[in-house]
């Protein structure tokens, strides 16, 4: 058994995201508590979780109990899989109801009565204690460095554009549409979505109908390192006279929300409209879309208009003036 511990601020797409790369791994989800999911999986997941861009971290549960007594009885038990030394943290989630103030020391002292040698200031292996409905202790095995994501925000990109996608959430719609060789950014802007896709191993496509956009785009993935790329000048609601003989395993974008400076001109629901009518024509069937609109645009609606299946619809309140939808749509 594994564990993720998703982040707090869209848990449910979090999760989501979570159940997607699971998808792709041959795992799936068998409980949650609070910010803590249990998986089923093996180590054949760990290159789709090593994905994540909502997750804080994941690792190999060990144990689990109702009860302080319980988890220190069944700790003592079992074989713990730590290699050199070790030291034990404990994460109290919001739902917490145990009293585990003392509880590193005690599960340390019996994982050290096991042989394992203690280290609070460099340790080789954290044992990690989640506190919520439940008790759990495992092993973490990949966390998520929040100075990854950092260095890859908009104004730390050769190319700056300052309306961009956080690198987490680019991250996390490409992931939602269960992507596995390519993805396609019909709004690349400067191009955080294919980004993030490059990274992870992806061919990514990308289009914006402004010429510095495609010109920038190609500096900030050149930057990335992301040499498998074809970036095209054209508009997202004629997709199929840009790749004709083309359909795509899946799509990412975040289109412009507001000013006419940003949408070309042009009407900003009947551009989506018309761009969400595109993207289902050149996607393959079965292929996935996730994509973000303004709150006041009904993108379930109009995404059924143009032939999608809704899988998953996730709010976000930006700033006062900003509140969206993420939507994970299928063909």
């Amino acid at each position: 058994m594994l564990y993720v511990e998703i982040l707090g601020n869209i848990p449910e797409m979090a999760r989501d995201e979570v159940r997607a790369m699971l998808e792709l791994a041959g795992g799936e989800i068998t409980g949650q508590d609070y910010l803590f999911l249990k998986i089923d999986a093996d180590e054949k997941a760990f290159p789709y979780l090593n994905r994540l861009g909502l997750a804080h971290e994941y690792g190999e549960l060990i144990v689990e109990a109702d009860s302080v007594e319980e988890l220190l009885e069944k700790a003592g038990k079992v074989e713990w899989p730590i290699r050199g030394t070790f030291k034990v943290e404990t994460e109290t989630m919001a739902n917490c109801r145990f009293d585990v103030l003392d509880l590193p020391r005690k599960l340390g002292a019996v994982i050290y009565a096991q042989g394992f040698r203690v280290n609070l200031s460099k340790p080789e292996t954290l044992v990690r204690v989640y506190c919520g409905g439940r008790l759990y202790a495992g092993i973490r095995l990949h966390f998520f460095d929040p100075k990854d994501f950092e260095k890859k925000k908009a104004h730390r990109r050769p190319f700056f554009r300052p309306i961009s996608l956080p690198p987490r959430l680019s991250r996390a719609l490409v992931n939602l549409t269960g992507a596995k060789a390519e993805i396609l950014d019909p709004f690349m802007g400067a191009g955080g979505i294919l980004i993030e896709a490059g990274l992870m191993g992806l061919k990514v496509y990308g289009v914006d109908i402004k010429p510095e956009m495609v010109r920038g785009a190609e500096i900030n993935l050149r930057h990335y390192g992301i040499n498998n790329y074809e970036l095209r000048l054209g508009d997202a609601t004629r997709l199929e006279e840009l790749f004709p003989d083309k359909k795509f395993e899946a799509i990412a974008t975040d289109p412009p929300y507001g000013t006419s400076a940003t949408l070309a001109g042009r009407k900003r629901d009947e551009l989506y409209r018309k761009a969400l009518e595109s993207m289902y024509n050149v996607l393959k069937e079965g292929g996935r879309l996730a994509i973000a609109f303004p709150a006041d645009f009904d993108g379930e609606a109009e995404g059924g208009r143009a032939g999608f299946r809704l899988l998953g619809k996730y709010y976000q309140r930006v700033h006062k003036s900003l509140e969206r939808y993420f939507y994970v749509f299928e063909k």
